[in-house]
């Protein structure tokens, strides 16, 4: 059972199968209607397509679900927007909105976060993350959910900034940038209050720390500011028994051992993210969640898609907290024969 498997592995207790999730699939619609026989599509009623989605994931069997609940809407208009490309099925997604509210260098330095966004309190978060959870326990039953944060950190500066603001100031004067990191991070911490109290038992923690290539600043700039932020911003959730499974995208390879001592229980990785390094330092203490390419799925051939789930079967499935899964997504123009045949690989190499 799905439930049982994700739940066992998320505790180290290796289950007969290799559990699995998968992201922004379950609206591949061409997929969906193959595996279901829902006759569901982008215009359909959202009502249709939630219900489709939810068969999908039953049928495809998730283990796990991933999600957050505090995103860039928490910033308002006071944020930077960088457009969108079209990624899902239909072309909704496309944004051609570019803008920036910071006029330079010194403004970034110097925003105030608590002034401009105003404090969060504690009880009214544990409540909301309470009720994000339980409705997604409510419409998911059959596999473990989580709620957490997008915006942790690096992330927030992202969304906040955008990424021109944000590399100029920090490459201006990293020390101050660094203040700010702190700043921000004093701004969060309500978050991370809350979810220490909630009745949540996992909790995601996203932060796109890094480009595909790695670090996109000194290395050293983040053991002085990121790391520690994450050190107290976890401290209540591991108080209170929480289980933490950590996201980045991009190669975060170098910086694995520094999340590791930070407390997490898990790491979620897209392809560039060193998988065998993990299963062979933290195979026996950790969970991880990947890391098969994408591109494989989406240009490759059968025997490259086999060899794809074989690389990862063979690094993870020897690890009780492995889950099975396509970094970063499964996007909607995935040719259907390709994505079918990899779960039919995937069912075939999961059990132990």
């Amino acid at each position: 059972m799905s439930y049982e498997d994700g739940w066992a592995a998320i505790h180290l207790e290796m289950p007969k199968r290799v559990p699995r999730t998968e992201y922004s699939v379950e609206s591949h619609w061409p997929l969906v209607r193959r595996v279901t026989g829902v006759e569901v599509g982008p215009e359909s009623p959202a009502e249709v397509r939630r219900r489709a989605s939810v068969e999908f994931m039953r049928a495809w069997n998730f283990d796990f679900f991933w999600s957050t609940l505090i995103g860039g809407d928490q910033f308002g208009q006071r944020r930077a927007f960088m457009g969108h490309a079209v990624y899902a099925d239909g072309g909704g997604d496309r944004s051609d909105r570019v803008s920036c509210p910071f006029q330079d260098v010194d403004e970034v330095l110097n925003f105030d976060f608590l002034a401009e966004y105003g404090p969060r309190d504690p009880a009214e978060w544990k409540r909301r993350f309470e009720e994000h959870y339980r409705r997604q326990c409510a419409e998911r039953p059959f596999g473990v959910n989580v709620t957490g944060t997008y915006v942790t950190l690096l992330s927030g500066f992202i969304d906040i900034f955008g990424w021109d603001m944000l590399l100029t100031a920090a490459g201006a004067d990293p020390q101050a940038f660094g203040a700010l990191a702190n700043r921000y991070a004093q701004w969060m911490m309500p978050f991370y209050e809350a979810l220490a109290e909630a009745e949540v038992p996992v909790v995601m923690i996203h932060d796109d720390i890094v480009w595909a290539s790695g670090p996109f600043l000194n290395p050293a700039w983040y053991r002085e500011f990121v790391f520690p932020n994450y050190r107290r911003y976890f401290r209540p959730l591991l108080d209170a028994g929480k289980k933490m499974i950590y996201t980045s995208d991009g190669d975060y390879s170098m910086f694995l051992d520094d999340i590791a001592a930070c407390g997490v229980h898990g790491f979620v990785m897209e392809p560039m993210t060193d998988m065998a390094y993990i299963a062979e330092k933290y195979g026996r203490t950790h969970v991880f969640i990947g890391n098969a390419d994408t591109r494989i799925l989406l240009y490759g051939t059968k025997p490259a898609i086999r060899a794809e789930v074989e690389r990862c079967m063979a690094i993870g499935k020897k690890c009780p907290g492995f889950f099975m899964a396509v970094g970063n997504h499964i996007p909607a123009n995935t040719p259907v024969e390709n994505a079918l045949y990899y779960n039919e690989v995937y069912a075939e190499l999961s059990v132990r």
